[in-house]
């Protein structure tokens, strides 16, 4: 059985892309990306919205057009993989840390749009919102059955 680490992120950019290079020439672009998650506050039995921050690292040409045309509140879509490492700290003690190396970042909406502004949205194959399509997907053969 095969192994899959894929994620699929829509969310606004929390500050502005930071552009690096490698000592090579690589250009390496830092991207932070909010995605909220709807929950429900078991105080009050209201449903709200919770960020999730996720930091995210765009290689090569696409990394340079991200610094380039993106900015803070901006939303984006990003197809990509986790990734873990981990490193000792100049204090000695062992650090961690889990980010998303990008394959495709989709820029949404236009160049002044922030705040989750924009009339595109990214919709990954499949990821239709169960609440809109109820428990199951309309499918092709739905008219053929007898009852």
């Amino acid at each position: 059985m095969a192994n899959i680490n894929r994620v699929v992120l829509v969310g606004n950019l929390t500050r502005d892309p930071e552009l690096r290079h490698t000592p090579s020439g690589t250009a390496v672009c830092k991207l932070r990306i909010a995605v909220n998650t709807r929950q429900k506050d078991q105080a009050t039995g209201e449903w709200g919205d919770k960020p999730n921050y996720f930091d995210v690292t765009v290689w090569g040409n696409q990394g340079e057009s991200c610094a380039q045309y993106l900015s803070k509140g901006r939303p984006v879509a990003v197809d990509g993989r986790l990734d873990w490492r981990e490193w000792e700290a100049q204090d000695g003690t062992k650090r961690q840390a889990v980010e998303i190396i990008a394959d495709s970042v989709q820029f949404l909406g236009g160049r002044g749009d922030g705040e989750g502004g924009g009339d595109r949205q990214f919709v990954p194959a499949g990821a239709a919102d169960a609440a809109d399509r109820g428990d199951f997907p309309p499918s092709a053969a739905d008219d053929d059955i007898p009852f």
